[in-house]
């Protein structure tokens, strides 16, 4: 059995500045970091690369060429649920990448290279998101003027292009969180979606809806919130066995549901869980009112009276 080749040191180094820029942020790694990361002397990594802005202008030159393939639908008119699954898809494709979004002021403030390009991509965001409003408009699921889509595609690029920043500025203390970062990277996508549903209309409005309302019940299910846990449990029966079919509780009642909520990104999304968000939606039937304590009263004759004061 052949050994496979050896990666070459530039490709190496590559692999390595692009793990260190998304754990611990660009500006906190210099040459010598990476250095002494892959164990080579500062010489052998100049030979390669003449500073540190050359190797972030060789990544981002692997992410400019990944990214122009990516913004585009495939062949045919995506529906609202399509595009959602397409957001998701770049979320996990920027998350490769997430430096370039999270501490990108800093590197627009001092690589020319990156000023110039970055701003093309950004431009290609919005000329997408127009492209989309325009062909759900045509379809009639739609409904916005044209200085309206001119709006919605800016503010998609706007949000696609700073949410990391957003998040940061939020929740700074999370900066070494990965899964925290990766979690609020596919927020955007709701959040995008979010800006185009007051004007979309017939199906596309349904689907959106649809999603939001799968989102919040995984959200809530994941969390393990009592009040919805009481909700479902004072259901009628007959909605009780629909569901357990859904979420897949066996005969013996024990609890088989495992969906992570990141699984709304899979094709078969609209399978999960459905009628328990129509059952959220619903007022149970019956619900016992929260019994409050009473106080007792004090009888009168129990009270002290205060003295009158008399004059004498």
């Amino acid at each position: 059995m052949e050994a496979k080749p050896r990666r070459r040191t530039r490709e190496r180094i590559l692999e390595l500045s692009l793990r260190l820029f998304n754990e611990i942020g660009e500006p906190n790694v210099t040459t010598t970091t990476i250095a002494d990361e892959m164990a080579i002397s500062p010489g052998n990594l100049y030979y390669h690369f003449r500073n540190k802005d050359d190797i972030i202008n060789s990544l981002f030159a692997q992410f400019e060429g990944e990214i122009e393939k990516r913004m585009q639908f495939s062949e045919g008119r995506p529906t609202i649920e399509e595009v959602w699954l397409y957001l998701q898809h770049m979320a996990d494709f920027l998350w490769t990448y997430r430096f370039f979004y999270r501490d990108l002021n800093d590197l627009l403030s001092r690589n020319r290279t990156l000023e110039t390009h970055f701003k093309q991509i950004i431009g290609h965001k919005v000329r997408f998101a127009r492209s989309l409003c325009e062909q759900l408009v045509e379809d009639g699921q739609m409904l916005a003027t044209p200085d309206e889509i001119t709006v919605i595609s800016t503010n998609v690029g706007v949000i696609a292009t700073y949410w990391l920043s957003y998040q940061f500025v939020m929740n700074p203390r999370q900066y070494n969180d990965q899964e925290a970062i990766r979690k609020e990277l596919h927020q955007a996508s709701q959040q995008i979606l979010s800006i185009m549903a007051p004007y979309l209309k017939g199906r596309s409005r349904e689907m959106f809806d649809d999603l939001v309302r799968r989102r919040f019940t995984l959200s809530m299910l994941k969390a393990d919130v009592p009040e919805v846990v009481t909700i479902v449990a004072v259901a009628d029966k007959a909605e009780d066995a629909a569901v357990d079919e859904e979420i897949g509780k066996d005969k013996s009642g024990k609890k088989a549901l495992d969906i992570d909520e990141d699984s709304l990104s899979a094709q078969n999304a609209e399978q999960h869980i459905p009628h328990v968000a129509t059952k959220l939606a619903k007022t149970p039937k019956t619900i016992k009112p929260i019994k409050t304590a009473k106080m007792e009263k004090i009888p009168k004759s129990s009270t002290a009276k205060a003295p009158r004061n008399r004059l004498k």
